[in-house]
């Protein structure tokens, strides 16, 4: 039923809920599976351009790890896990990955690092699953 999976995980409880629901789907699909992170803005008015470099080299040393860990995790289950990280509005950088790829569906977790200012605004799941190209399996 479907071949092509895309999760997105910015390490929150609800993504990492997401990232297990994916694999299992994957797993019993015998599907690709993908991930993406999105990288939120660094600082805009830093005093150095060093200071600006080093908040990105911890970033990108944090989300190494992190995909590290998940293809583990994947692999555990038999499955491949590839994993891209980009810079970014969550909304329209996974929907247009999702576009991009032509996935068959997309997984999110209900409630990521900004859920407090979600449940007033709309979280990024709502969004999503407004405007993702594919069905989107909002996992709780």
């Amino acid at each position: 039923m479907y071949k092509k999976i895309l999760v997105a995980n910015d390490g929150s409880d609800g993504a990492r809920k997401a990232f297990d629901c994916a694999v299992e789907m994957a797993a019993c699909f015998q599907a690709e599976l993908y991930m993406i992170s999105v990288e939120e803005d660094l600082p805009r008015h830093a005093h150095k351009v060093s200071e600006v470099k080093r908040t990105k080299a911890c970033e990108d040393t944090n989300f190494e790890q992190f995909a590290i860990h998940c293809k583990r995790r994947a692999a555990l289950r038999g499955v491949s896990l590839e994993w891209t990280i980009r810079p970014g509005k969550e909304v329209e950088t996974i929907g247009s990955l999702a576009r991009e790829g032509q996935f068959d569906l997309l997984i999110v977790g209900f409630t990521g690092h900004r859920g407090a200012f979600g449940r007033i605004w709309g979280g990024t799941s709502e969004n999503l699953t407004k405007t993702a190209p594919c069905p989107v399996l909002v996992v709780k």
